[in-house]
């Protein structure tokens, strides 16, 4: 019985448009992994590390939009999910958690490998099922139990996300699946599910009109911003620029476009100068602490929009909050904006300042020989083929990227941002690689050495996925981002070290060795480029290792922003 359970929710799951599974090893999960395994329609990736297999789910499913179904076994190795299906949770990615269970008769009787899984990951999954042992009284309702895990971490009430789908099965473990239950004729999903994207129209956007017709105002693009081509339709209606993020996929070369905005607004006179009266947040907000604080300090009417309805307001400041589907949100709006002249001054004073913050960037780079962490993220983003995939780290690396990458189109760039942890970011670009081998678009990840140290089980047989994935490896011998703060400056500094600093003194190239990497090693800044374009020409699983220093990387990054300040000090902007 517990065979054709499992048959009919695999059919049905790939009638739902699942293209891949994520399988851990286990024995209590044997019924659902023999039948993942005997569907052709799908693709299965083997992880033997459970955390590492949850985050390449997430992978698959943050690349793809599908979601993506990752299984193991019972007991911690179900736990082991947990920080994956928390980042989905939070960054509204989709995937199906299959967690096999002990039958009721062995719970809390001290069975092995047994822990109680009923609603394991809390408030953190869409939602929550456990159907109870495979029954043939229960057999109709197996295509609905398949059918709504896509649809509710899909297109639920709350946005796509993670779904735990709890499976006791009692023993024998193996059999041979019999006849399954009818499926909908010509291979339809049992249910079709619509999700809640709010109509947006006049009634919904009315009240904002006013603020539209502002001369000074600025479009916050972040993750989940809508389509460039509307962001930037409505940036000309309106004459307001559009602050980037690159994983808005709107940092590309734009008249309205600004992609420096860190540096430009830490130089205060430019910063106070380009105050806003309107901050219209498209999507998640950015990494950028100086932005968010200009913001705040701004006393601007802020109008937040997410299609989720994730409520993206940290300092509590918000105005409005428009719930919509983003690209249809913009377009309405952009309907809105009255025909009258803009003033040329505003944006042509953004433009002015974005241009003159690049130009100093590369400046202040070109006097290093050595590579740099700033020079590194702006190269890596740079040199990348068109229609690749950039998957960046939490912690200094997607700030890097942010603050110092430049205007350029086809650059795809992803990062997990919803719980910002460095846990899962090797695994999570495995997932992003798997997903791209449809497309045969390039992977490269940007990620810091601890990063690097946290999820090493991601590089369980990669050699062996198929995959197009190259690693850039930036090598501090530890956690760099500390060296901001101001327990670098206020602790002695072995305190500071043995603390924050952590140096792990292990030597990557071994490590990449032992799963069979080759370690591309560039010596000075001119030659992270050609590392990065030679190894992803080549193609495979490939590890670029860049070393730099923690103390000098502070030191470049005030002498980055010195630059841009002495040169936006030269502007004219009263």
């Amino acid at each position: 019985m517990a065979a054709t359970f499992c048959a009919t929710l695999v059919d049905e799951w790939v009638r739902g448009g699942v293209t891949d599974v994520v399988v851990a090893p286990g024995s209590r999960s044997t019924p659902m992994a023999l039948a993942v395994a005997a569907d052709d329609r799908l693709s299965i990736h083997v992880h033997h590390d459970e955390r590492a297999a949850g985050f390449t789910a997430l992978g698959l499913g943050l690349a793809s939009g599908r979601p993506a179904v990752v299984l193991t076994t019972s007991g911690t190795a179900a736990v082991e999910l947990h920080p994956a299906v928390v980042e989905a949770h939070q960054a509204s990615v989709p995937m199906i958690v299959l967690t096999a269970d002990r039958p009721p008769e062995l719970l809390g009787v001290g069975a092995p490998q047994t822990v109680d899984q009923t609603h394991l990951f809390g408030t953190a999954v869409r939602w929550f099922a456990d159907p109870g042992v495979a029954s043939i009284e229960a057999m109709g309702s197996w295509r609905s139990l398949a059918a709504r895990s896509i649809g509710e971490a899909t297109t639920g009430v709350a946005g796509p996300g993670p779904v735990h789908v709890n499976l006791p099965f009692r023993e024998p473990l193996v059999g041979t699946a019999g006849s399954l239950p009818d499926g909908r004729e010509d291979g339809r999903s049992w249910h079709t599910t619509e999700g809640r994207r709010v109509a947006v129209d006049r009634h919904g956007t009315e009240r904002l009109t006013d603020l539209l017709d502002r001369d000074r105002g600025v479009i916050v693009a972040g993750a989940g911003s809508g389509e460039p081509d509307a962001v930037f339709t409505l940036a000309r209606a309106t004459g307001w620029p559009v602050l980037a993020d690159p994983r808005s996929a709107c940092r590309v070369p734009d008249f309205a476009a600004v992609g420096a905005f860190d540096a430009i607004l830490r130089h205060e006179p430019t910063a106070a100068a380009l105050r806003p009266e309107v901050v219209l947040q498209l999507g998640a907000p950015p990494a950028s602490k100086v932005l968010a604080q200009w913001i705040e300090a701004s006393g601007a009417t802020i109008v937040a929009v997410d299609e989720h309805g994730r409520w993206f307001d940290p300092a509590h400041a918000a105005a409005h909050m428009l719930h919509a589907e983003p690209t249809a949100a913009v377009s309405a709006l952009a309907r809105l904006v009255g025909g009258r002249e803009r003033r040329d001054d505003w944006s042509g004073r953004w433009q002015a300042a974005e241009l003159a913050a690049q130009e100093a960037i590369d400046r202040a780079l070109l006097g290093h020989e050595e590579p740099t962490e700033p020079g590194i993220a702006r190269t890596v983003a740079r040199e990348l083929p068109e229609g690749s995939t950039l998957v960046v780290s939490s912690s200094m690396p997607v700030r890097d990227v942010e603050w110092f990458g430049a205007l350029r189109p086809g650059l795809r760039v992803l990062a997990n941002r919803g719980a910002n942890g460095i846990d899962g970011v090797v695994s999570t670009a495995v997932g992003v690689a798997l997903a791209a081998r449809r497309t045969g678009d390039a992977t490269v990840a940007l990620v810091g050495d601890v990063a690097f140290l946290h999820d090493s089980n991601a590089l369980l047989g990669i050699v062996d996925r198929g995959i197009d994935l190259t690693i850039v490896v930036v090598d501090n011998d530890g956690g760099g981002i500390f060296s901001f703060l101001p327990q670098a400056s206020t602790l002695d500094p072995d305190r500071f070290e043995q603390l924050f600093g952590t140096p792990h003194g292990v030597d990557l190239r071994v490590l990449a060795a032992a799963h069979g990497l080759v370690t591309i090693e560039p010596a000075g800044a001119i030659d992270v480029g050609d590392a990065v374009r030679a190894s992803v020409a080549t193609g495979g699983a490939r590890l670029v290792l860049v070393k730099t220093d923690r103390t000098a990387n502070v030191a470049v990054h005030d002498e980055i922003h010195a630059a841009v300040a002495e040169t936006l000090a030269a502007l004219d902007t009263p």
